[in-house]
This record gives C-alpha cells, structure tokens and sequence, in this order.
C-alpha cells in the first residue's frame, strides 16, 4: 500500500509514518459486511414513524437560519436535505465508529491475490456471497477503494485533519451527510465560511448537500420522478428515495 500511494505521487516519509500509527491496521471483520450486505435487510420504515418526523421538525427549526439560506442559495428542498440527514445519520446522531483509512486501505488490498484468498477464508458469514460472486466484487471494490483512499488523503491533508482520526461506516462513508471522501474532495461545501469544509459541522454538511444535488441537477422546478433520479445519485437505492420524498412530504404537511 505504502508504495502504492508513493507511485500515486504521496510523500514516502508521511505515508510511512501514517501506516506505522498503531490506529492503522487491515480490518477484515469490518470489510467484510461488504460481501454480506443486504439492501433488502434495512428497515427504511423506522425513519416514518411519528418520532421520528416529530425530530426531523424539531431539527428543522433548529437549523432553520441554515437550511433556508442553502435552500436559497442552491435551490434544494429543505425539506429533501432533512431526510437525508434524518436517514443517513439520524440527525447527526449516529455516524459510524470505523476509521475510515482502515476501511479503505483493508478494501484496497484485496487487489492482492493472496490478501483475497485469506479474506475469503476469513469470512464465515451464511450470507456471504458465492466464491465467484466475491471475486467479482473483490475487483471492483478493491479499485474503487483505493480511489477512494487517495481521495481521504487528499481531503484530510487539504483541511489539515489527521486522517486517522475520521471515523464512518462500514463503507467509508464521513460525516453528517455521510459522504464519501472523494464527494468531500470534490463536493463538500463551507457554509459557516471559518475556512473549513468539516462534514461533522451541521451546517457544512447542510450546504454539502444541498450543493451534491444540485451538482446532479437539482433545481426549484425538479419534478417529483427527475428528484428520484437524482436522490438516486446519493444511494443506489429505490427504497432509499421512496422513503426520502415520503419524508419529505411529511415535513410539508
């Protein structure tokens, strides 16, 4: 990995010195939930209930001075920035304990024919997919993490953030608005302009991403079916944006 990323044009003493931190480590029990992931398991429905719209409206008023002027600012729905924060996050409660380098780097060394093999081993799950399937999936994560890993660097050395210190999901994903870093690199916005984009801030990660929608096409005359494609663009999941403009709707009325 080390040289990997000194090739890919990264300072040979910082990375060396990033993947000699003791908090740094391969973690296959964690990577693993990516071979045995179901998006049919998740309970969008939790995120309907009457508590659960009563906090999104009460997280409204409190963040009302911010999600107006993104509204304003971007033409999103305020009420479209909500859910997502209500369902990526609930409200910014609950964003994920994994540090996100190791996440990564583990992902990113399944390119390695041998680190596959002991991974596969490793992974004892019934609902792990076939050995096919995972070799498969193993060529396409392992290239995507690796951009993605590059993109934490990058992102973490541009806000002068100790990398190591950025915890998320399983997946990698950071933050209030649960980006991905290269999203963070390329899409993550200032809104309470103190010269740092810090997806853990309320308000950067409302102005995120009311920025990432609109980035896909968003704007204040967006039909109901162009929303669905674009909230699509924020998770490749129908039952995703079903329950985001349900949400939506709720907070209207």
């Amino acid at each position: 990995m080390i040289q990997r990323l000194v090739a890919d044009g990264f300072s040979k003493e910082k990375i060396k010195k990033l993947y000699k931190d003791p908090r740094v480590f391969f973690n296959p029990k964690g990577v693993s939930l990516f071979f045995v992931y179901s998006e049919s398991s998740l309970d969008y429905d939790q995120f309907l209930s009457g508590k659960s719209i009563k906090m999104a409206s009460e997280y409204m008023k409190k963040y009302r001075k911010q999600l107006d002027s993104a509204q304003d600012k971007y033409g999103v729905d305020k009420t479209i920035i909500t859910a997502i924060i209500l369902v990526e996050t609930r409200l910014g409660t609950y964003l994920g304990k994994r540090a996100i380098i190791n996440t990564l780097s583990t992902m990113a060394s399944l390119r390695d024919k041998k680190v596959r093999k002991l991974f596969w081993e490793s992974i004892s799950s019934p609902r792990r997919l076939t050995k096919r399937k995972f070799e498969n999936k193993a060529d396409v994560k392992s290239k995507w993490a690796y951009s993605e890993l590059k993109a934490l660097l990058k992102y973490s050395a541009r806000e002068n953030i100790d990398p190591v210190s950025i915890t998320g999901s399983y997946a990698g994903a950071m933050g209030i608005a649960q980006f991905m870093p290269s999203k963070a690199l390329l899409l993550g916005k200032d809104g309470n302009q103190d010269g740092h984009i810090d997806l853990f801030n309320h308000t950067d990660a409302i102005y995120s991403i009311a920025n990432y929608l609109k980035h896909f096409g968003w704007k204040p005359s967006t039909t109901r079916q162009a929303a669905h494609k674009i909230l699509y663009k924020y998770n490749h999941s129908n039952y995703y944006v079903d329950t985001l403009l349900k949400i939506s709707d709720r907070l209207k009325g």
